[in-house]
């Protein structure tokens, strides 16, 4: 009589096992969605910060100096500067306000006994949802 030697085989995983390997599977999925979810945050901030950065270019005329501490629509700073006949279009810049601040100006000069170039720079501050910093920047002399 030959004796086969009796092995006690495991069909599948436990209940243990299977329990573990969907808790690591969720926390892993929570984590990469929450990822996603931030970088969906900042997507969403660098486009509004965009589409504000191009409204903001509106205010950003030659006469933006003399605004200081205002706060003005589109509009208000465009119509000395040109035409706005349709009244869609006037309506949408005058939606569109922003605060202005400018700071004192700051005189640049070159190096005693060194000749260079003079100029004036202005720090020009637009505040809103999305503030902003530009500057305006006058060369004086050569």
């Amino acid at each position: 009589m030959h004796h086969t030697p009796h092995y006690n085989l495991r069909a599948g995983f436990t209940i243990i096992e299977v329990l573990i390997s969907v808790v690591i599977i969720s926390f892993s999925i929570i984590y990469v969605l929450k990822l996603h979810s931030n970088n969906h945050e900042q997507i969403v901030y660098i486009s509004q910060r965009n589409n504000h950065a191009l409204e903001d270019s509106l205010f950003l005329t030659k006469n933006i100096l003399r605004e200081h501490k205002e706060t003005k629509s589109a509009y208000d700073i465009l119509e000395q500067h040109i035409k706005i006949k349709k009244d869609l279009s006037r309506a949408m810049l005058k939606k569109s306000k922003r605060s202005i601040y400018i700071p004192e100006e700051i005189q640049i000069l070159p190096p005693p006994d060194i000749p260079g170039p003079t100029a004036i720079v202005n720090e020009v501050k637009i505040k809103g949802d999305y503030p902003s910093i530009y500057w305006h920047i006058k060369i004086t002399g050569f």
